[in-house]
């Protein structure tokens, strides 16, 4: 059994060391709004916040996480910074099919947590997350506006 908290909540988790921190938030704990895209940490839709930063939960093995707090989508608005963010993502109609989204405001929130006013450069170059639909001007938008 490992512990790992999530979303404010301990949990005690039976799962091996090496299973990747995705399957034990969708599989295990039913925490489905982070999503499975590429499997080799390169397109970003399964990005949660581990301790405040972005980071792949594909990649991530259970034994990995620790003693750190992760925070998945279904309780970003509980951030007053993530909240921010999907007030803007509304306002920006950012999502065409939406299946990157969840990862693209995990990305945002933790861009905004480490540079609350970021310049368009900065925005670019963190934001590596990969959208199909190519609604990156739109997620600048809402990174801006959230930003203030």
């Amino acid at each position: 059994m490992t512990s790992i908290k999530v979303n404010g909540v301990a949990y005690k988790v039976d799962a091996e060391a090496e299973t990747p921190l995705l399957w034990v938030l969708r599989d295990t704990l039913g925490l489905t709004g982070t999503k499975y895209g590429c499997g080799i940490a390169q397109c970003g839709a399964c990005s949660v916040l581990m301790d405040g930063q972005a980071v792949r939960s594909c990649q991530m093995p259970l034994d990995g996480v620790g003693s750190s707090e992760i925070r998945t989508i279904e309780a970003i608005e509980q951030d007053p910074i993530g909240h921010k963010v999907v007030e803007a993502w509304v306002a920006q109609q950012v999502p065409q099919c939406g299946y990157c989204q969840s990862g693209q405001i995990m990305a945002a929130t933790a861009l905004l947590k480490q540079t609350p006013k970021p310049s368009a450069a900065e925005i670019q170059d963190s934001m590596t997350n990969l959208c199909r639909c190519g609604t990156y001007n739109r997620i600048a938008a809402a990174i801006h506006q959230a930003a203030g």
